[in-house]
């Protein structure tokens, strides 16, 4: 009996210890979340402002330092400009489609153009989807003029992905190159593009370089600086990461065996681009950008144009971001992980920047904590810095790009408002393409819409 007693004794004993140890364990632990959260409340608004201030200047450098990698490696040895062509081991034959939604005014000349390809062994495939326009006639007049040229007529208004699906399987070759209605393609384009189907089974599709014909305004000038230093930019340091982030919509070409394994462009997707990109390389295909095929387009020069075009750029980024995040979390979906992030924490950078602009309102109205006051929203050293930044890339840019266009230089001048006029509307628009992406029914068909093609 002693022995049971000294025995429950030592267990009472220890059982005190442990809830003893127990509580002052809680008790520290409440102590550190205490000092965490005084630390978040007075640090974490002052993260966030750092944050909208490093991250452009972080993704800037980053941006220049793959691309002068990617040109120094392969672009200066390819040649002196799009013109000086490359030689091929074959010519295999190729597609050109062209989908038109009210193009009456343009598809003229966008088929005159790429009648003048200097490759050899080529069809051109024009859908008409639903124009209310005589874009119709034009095309049937322009079949009825030139062999290579085939017109397909979908009756009503379908969308672009299905124009371009329907195109596809109507096509008589593995290789196929998409452009807009109203682009203008290079006659050397479609040589530098098949150089890399030549060169690599694995490669499903290749991006084309996109150059702004619209200059007559402020905005248009300033687009042929982002479409170098923002969209080239990208693209080849996108290539050195392994993955491109989207095959410009405007100029791209595929190798149809690819679309077909992942079920061609998607009809409810209202970037169908983007959603193509994603969907061969999450199947591992790999997608160059190849510089030399030069594609004249027309871009919006008015502010209501350019919100259009850019709100439904930050939608489809994000509708692409939502659809395929589960399967970015398997392994053998790592090579995306970089550009899936990239573009991810873009979107928190602008909602950083929403928030911090209504702090910074809201100063002027309420008095708020000294930790939360936005002194001033206007550029201090570190917007000089910036903007110095913002200079040096737009530099780069166009000095690479040079090579295929003569007098580029020329818009450097108008290039120091980029930052004030794009980045506002790339804040706002990617804030509200967040919601819409959100919102949007599920499997609702993404149809054609008339596009603002500037001044001219």
């Amino acid at each position: 009996m002693m022995e049971d007693s000294v025995h429950w004794d030592s267990i009472a004993s220890w059982s005190a210890d442990l809830w003893t140890t127990m509580a002052l364990l809680l008790q520290q632990g409440l102590v550190v979340m205490k000092y965490a959260g005084e630390w978040l409340y007075l640090n974490f608004f002052r993260f966030l402002l750092d944050f909208a201030f490093y991250y452009p200047l972080f993704m800037a450098y980053l941006w220049i330092i793959g691309a002068l990698i990617y040109y120094v490696r392969w672009e200066r040895k390819e040649g002196k400009g799009a013109e000086d062509l490359p030689e091929l081991p074959s010519y295999p034959p190729v597609s050109l489609i062209v989908p038109c939604h009210n193009e009456g005014e343009v598809v003229r000349e966008t088929l005159k153009f790429l009648l003048l390809q200097k490759y050899p062994n080529y069809e051109i495939i024009a859908v008409n989807d639903g124009s209310t326009d005589n874009t119709l006639d034009i095309l049937l007049q322009l079949a009825e003029e030139h062999d290579k040229i085939r017109v397909v007529n979908l009756e009503s208004n379908q969308g672009k992905a299905m124009a371009l699906n329907t195109a596809a399987l109507l096509s008589n070759h593995e290789f196929l190159v998409c452009i807009d209605g109203d682009a203008l393609l290079a006659p050397e384009a479609v040589t530098w593009i098949m150089r890399h189907f030549l060169s690599g089974p694995r490669v499903a599709a290749v991006t084309g370089n996109p150059r702004i014909r619209t200059r007559t305004t402020l905005l248009g000038r300033i687009q042929v600086g982002e479409f170098s230093a923002i969209i080239g930019l990208i693209k080849r340091a996108q290539r050195i990461y392994g993955r491109i982030f989207t095959i410009s919509g405007v100029v791209g070409a595929f190798r149809k065996s690819a679309l077909h394994r992942v079920g061609y462009w998607s009809n409810d997707m209202i970037t169908e681009d983007i959603d193509i990109s994603w969907r061969l390389q999450l199947d591992h295909w790999d997608i160059r950008y190849e510089p030399h095929a030069l594609c004249w387009i027309l871009m919006p020069e008015t502010l209501t144009g350019l919100w259009r075009q850019r709100l439904r750029w930050a939608q489809g980024g994000v509708e692409v971001l939502l659809r395929y995040f589960k399967r970015l979390g398997l392994w053998r979906s790592r090579r995306m992980w970089m550009i899936y992030i990239e573009y991810l924490v873009s979107v928190f950078w602008a909602y950083t920047m929403l928030v911090t602009f209504l702090f910074w309102l809201a100063g002027y109205v309420i008095e708020l904590p000294p930790q939360l006051v936005v002194p001033t929203m206007l550029p201090s050293w570190g917007g000089v810095l910036l903007g110095l930044t913002c200079l040096l890339q737009f530099a780069v840019s166009l000095f690479i790009d040079s090579r295929y266009e003569k007098g580029i230089g020329k818009i450097y001048y108008w290039l120091i408002w980029y930052p004030l006029i794009y980045w506002v509307i790339s804040v706002l628009t990617t804030v509200a393409g967040v919601v819409k992406a959100v919102l949007k029914k599920k499997g609702a068909r993404a149809v054609w819409t008339s596009p603002d093609r500037g001044v001219r």
